[in-house]
């Protein structure tokens, strides 16, 4: 008779503490504001993938991208805490944080390669004819690369003109060149001038920054490290997907972030980053996409010093680590 009613009743229970467990509502993904330094374009691609084809929620993170542009500078959003990362441009600036006391670390850098170009008329064949040419760069890349070219190349000062980021000045000068990004400037050129320019990709030439890199606070990668190493490793997947894949939707949120683009210059930017190996490319191939060494920072660092653009004072190990990259996460979706 005790078996009769104990077992109904022990059923009874179970079933009551299945519908608790099942009753428990599941953990919310974590929410993250990730800042880019300019508006919407390819050159942004991997991440808007990754936020379109579920990446990002698979590795539980609920991501919104904060575009910049010329009346935003969402860099100074992070230490502050208004965002969790940011796309940073290149090297010089994290050497410069750590000049500044700001306590920010650079965790992955998805551009191996530096997209600043030079850009020339057809008939400059070789780099070094450059520098019988007027060229035009802007105040930010004469204290900065161009330093490096007067310092290794023998440039001068003297043939600088402002750069205006306007394309007209060098059209109308046959004997000029001007400052551009690879992906960007050389497809203007092409439009309006009706020809194809020669291009000098200045990583090819020795500059040999890392660029749209993913920075975060030092305080965060301490506090949760976990959740740093989940944004880069789905920001390595994405880029591997908006590389290889279908970016279809990607390039939509692309546009409608930036009504402006076109499905023109977002297959231009595509097929210049392939071409050139900007995302994929040296390292890459043995230690995946966002990868980094120390070599690479020190030959930078090095070759900046020398040209004077940063002071042999700083320690710049502090504005990197590689706790988080050179795992190969993703590598199986190259092509």
């Amino acid at each position: 008779m005790r078996l009769r009613f104990v077992r109904p009743r022990f059923v009874g229970i179970l079933a009551t503490l299945a519908a608790l467990v099942f009753a428990v509502p599941a953990l919310a993904a974590d929410k993250v504001t990730f800042g880019t330094n300019w508006v919407a374009q390819a050159e942004h691609g991997g991440f808007y993938q990754a936020v379109v084809d579920g990446t990002y929620a698979k590795y539980d993170l609920n991501v919104t991208i904060l575009p910049g542009g010329p009346q935003a500078n969402n860099r100074l959003l992070l230490p502050v805490g208004k965002i969790d990362f940011y796309m940073g441009a290149n090297m010089l600036q994290a050497f410069d944080s750590v000049k500044e006391g700001i306590p920010t670390l650079i965790v992955a850098a998805l551009f191996q390669k530096d997209p600043q170009v030079i850009i020339a008329h057809p008939d400059v064949t070789k780099f070094e004819d450059l520098k019988t040419r007027t060229l035009f760069i802007s105040k930010e890349g004469l204290a900065s690369y161009y330093q490096w070219l007067v310092k290794d190349f023998g440039f001068s000062e003297d043939q600088v003109k402002p750069y205006t980021f306007n394309v007209a000045p060098f059209l109308a000068d046959p004997n000029s060149a001007m400052q551009g990004y690879i992906t960007s400037e050389p497809y203007a050129v092409e439009k309006e001038g009706k020809f194809k320019p020669s291009l000098f990709l200045l990583a090819d030439q020795g500059f040999d920054t890392y660029s749209t890199t993913i920075e975060t606070r030092s305080e965060l990668v301490k506090s949760n490290p976990d959740l740093v190493q989940r944004f880069v490793d789905a920001s390595i997947i994405g880029w591997y997907n908006y590389l290889y894949g279908d970016n279809a939707k990607a390039n939509a949120l692309i546009k409608k972030d930036n009504p402006e683009m076109t499905d023109e210059m977002i297959a231009f930017s595509i097929a210049k980053m392939k071409e050139y190996g900007i995302v994929d490319s040296g390292d890459t191939k043995s230690l995946g996409v966002g990868a980094m060494t120390d070599a690479k920072m020190q030959s930078f660092f090095d070759k900046m010093v020398r040209a004077g653009v940063v002071s042999g004072d700083i320690d710049y190990k502090k504005s990197y680590t590689l706790q988080f990259v050179n795992k190969g996460v993703g590598k199986d979706l190259a092509k």
